[in-house]
């Protein structure tokens, strides 16, 4: 174990000057040896960190070399020369990172960093909506295993959903697997969308009246939500986007007072590039399987070269097409704006796809 020295404070101190105001002083002593042995260890291993927005801020702005969404970050992953990825997120991001880096080594440093919504399908779900829907197009979220992914005509993200579903010119498409995020697509396409019954246990919890309450507490509050939450609370809400949409509107806007409804620490890492001049209410919702990554299995990762991650060759060659169509596409990111009717969407799941299931074409 590095102990705190005069050394590292004088190399970390910088870092710290950045987390200030939503790490605890006393926490810094115990944080900054491991932060200095990660950034030691990344030049040993000729290794990059990337980090989602849902990640702690001593990792996301102390030892990540970049940040963002889990396609950007795939993206950017692939612009650069390195061996080795770390990937501070969760396994489908990590399996996105190798799709697009095949050549390079994908490590997780935690193989508890699930995703509830990604694990809500699976490759035969997909086949067997294909069958009920023939002939109709499946867009699948980028919070997808590479298995669901390789059964898609094309990804999406929740910047660039409503484009890419309006992309195809045709009047059906499926849309997997957040079911919300598909109801909040349809309310803002004529497209009619199938969706899949998966959801975000973060976005989830969030509710309506919790938000009317958030409003009543604190008088003058910008609500900005993201689309994983239900359409019920999108329409409580004074804007709603994709995760770099929220920050964009708080980098922009600079409400004196906001509340993002998404995961929380995305909230602590925007504070601290902003400062003081944005004051955060924060419903604190956390992904349990973003935060089992953390500073000390980071390091084990990158001195054990731990928990590579691969992905069959029959499954990554059709899932990096199906996300290479997408970048593709060059679409533009479209926000969700408020809709006073909720276009009807059906929702599928297991018990309603069975081989003797039929749909009128």
């Amino acid at each position: 174990m590095i102990k705190y020295s005069p050394e590292i404070a004088k190399v970390t101190d910088p870092l710290f000057e950045k987390v200030k105001n939503v790490i605890p002083s006393v926490e810094w002593p115990i944080m900054a040896p491991l932060i200095y042995r990660i950034n030691e260890l990344k030049t040993e291993k000729n290794a990059v960190v990337l980090a989602h927005n849902y990640q702690t801020p001593d990792i996301y702005h102390c030892v990540a070399d970049f940040v963002g969404d889990s396609l950007q970050l795939a993206m950017q992953a692939q612009q650069i020369d390195a061996d080795i990825i770390v990937q501070a997120g969760v396994h489908f991001m990590a399996e996105t990172s190798k799709l697009l880096s095949p050549d390079k080594t994908v490590l997780i440093p935690s193989l508890d960093a699930g995703c509830s919504l990604a694990a809500s399908i699976t490759g035969e779900d997909v086949r067997q909506l294909k069958r009920k829907y023939p002939g109709v197009p499946v867009v699948t979220y980028v919070n997808t295993s590479a298995g669901v992914k390789a059964e898609a005509d094309v990804c999406c993200t929740s910047a660039n959903a409503i484009a890419v579903v309006e992309a195809f010119g045709v009047d059906r498409v499926i849309l997997l697997p957040d079911e919300f995020l598909s109801k909040n697509v349809a309310a803002q396409t004529d497209v009619e969308i199938i969706a899949w019954k998966g959801r975000c246990e973060v976005h989830e919890r969030f509710t309506a009246e919790e938000l009317r309450q958030y409003r009543k507490s604190s008088p003058g509050i910008s609500i900005l939500a993201h689309p994983e939450c239900s359409p019920e609370v999108l329409e409580e809400a004074d804007f709603a986007g994709s995760t770099s949409s929220l920050i964009r509107y708080v980098n922009v806007n600079r409400p004196p007072k906001v509340m993002m409804v998404t995961e929380c620490s995305m909230s602590d890492n925007v504070s601290a590039e902003i400062g003081e001049d944005v004051e955060f209410i924060r419903p604190c919702n956390l992904c349990p399987h973003m935060k089992t990554i953390n500073l000390q299995n980071i390091i084990e990762s990158l001195e054990l070269i731990r928990y590579e991650v691969t992905i069959p060759e029959d499954i990554s060659s059709r899932a990096r097409q199906a996300v290479q169509g997408m970048i593709d596409l060059e679409v533009e990111g479209k926000d969700f704006e408020q809709r006073s009717v909720l276009r009807g969407v059906v929702v599928e799941d297991r018990l309603s796809l069975s081989p003797l299931d039929t749909v009128s074409q």
